[in-house]
């Protein structure tokens, strides 16, 4: 069977309908007559040889199969002008400072630094990995000029990315989680806070058993088996197990990944760093959890 090649102009007009939520001004955003869009969106059809669209009279709707073609069509466009961009656009040149807690930057940093570096070679990402009060501060002071930071009491951002639940993490092979007062492996960050807040809720008796800001002891700790602790959902690894209310465990909650910027306008190699990163996070697909 030969697979046919979608159209990136009947895509980014498909969009186009997506986002203003009619045909008429579908056409206007894309300088064409609505004929002609109509036209795109038949040709759009006899290509995937499904409808898209269920009419009822002059009105028209999104069927089932265009609502799952709205993701699909958004990444295409995507990858289809960045990789125009990377070969027309002058290239960007210069050195970033970028900052985030270490916890994210072993999740997913590599691979959207990778992607930054395959667009962008001629720019150079200096990382810094500290806790995101200190990562907020700095960059507010023009130290850095771009930090990815846990939203808290004390860490403000205006650009929210993406929100996170946290959940309760113990070794694969053991069961800590089972003890009368619980060893907890707790951060030194916003996350404690809501931790101790759902076990007071609950009276259950815990001490806190190791404390780090860096993450890796921390889940050294839950996953040898020495205690229990709250991580973001995508960032479970391989040797822990999810505990949820059926094991006794409360819902902690969620919490949101922003953005911080350096004061003043930024440089057009830090905006498309931006880019990457909230593209990346959207992305991101949550890890397959263990869980009894």
């Amino acid at each position: 069977m030969i697979i046919p090649n979608l159209d990136i102009d009947l895509l980014k007009t498909f969009l186009a309908i997506a986002d203003t939520g009619s045909f008429t001004r579908a056409a206007e955003e894309v300088h064409k007559t609505q004929s002609a869009v109509s036209m795109q969106m038949k040709r759009l059809e006899e290509v995937l040889g499904r409808p898209l669209f269920a009419r009822n009279g002059r009105a028209s709707r999104f069927t089932a199969d265009g609502e799952r073609l709205v993701e699909y069509a958004r990444r295409m466009v995507a990858i289809n002008d960045e990789a125009v961009s990377a070969f027309t656009k002058p290239e960007l040149t210069g050195r970033l400072r970028f900052g985030t807690p270490d916890d994210y930057a072993d999740r997913f940093l590599p691979e959207i630094l990778a992607r930054f570096s395959r667009t962008h070679p001629l720019v150079t990402v200096d990382v810094e990995c500290l806790n995101s009060s200190t990562l907020a501060e700095r960059t507010r002071r023009g130290e850095m000029d771009l930090a990815l930071v846990t939203v808290g009491c004390d860490v403000i951002t205006d650009e929210p990315v993406r929100r996170e639940p946290l959940v309760w993490v113990t070794s694969a092979r053991h069961n800590v989680h089972m003890l009368e007062v619980l060893p907890l492996a707790s951060p030194e960050c916003e996350w404690r806070k809501a931790v101790l807040k759902a076990l007071d809720s609950q009276k259950r008796k815990y001490r806190i058993a190791y404390s780090s800001s860096n993450s890796n002891a921390i889940n050294a700790a839950v996953q040898t088996g020495l205690a229990v602790g709250a991580v973001p959902e995508l960032c479970v690894r391989p040797g822990m197990r999810v505990l949820t209310e059926r094991d006794g465990f409360p819902v902690i909650g969620s919490f949101d990944i922003g953005l911080v910027r350096k004061p003043g306008r930024p440089s057009s190699a830090a905006e498309a760093l931006a880019r990457h990163v909230i593209e990346g996070l959207s992305n991101l697909q949550r890890p397959a959890m263990a869980a009894e």
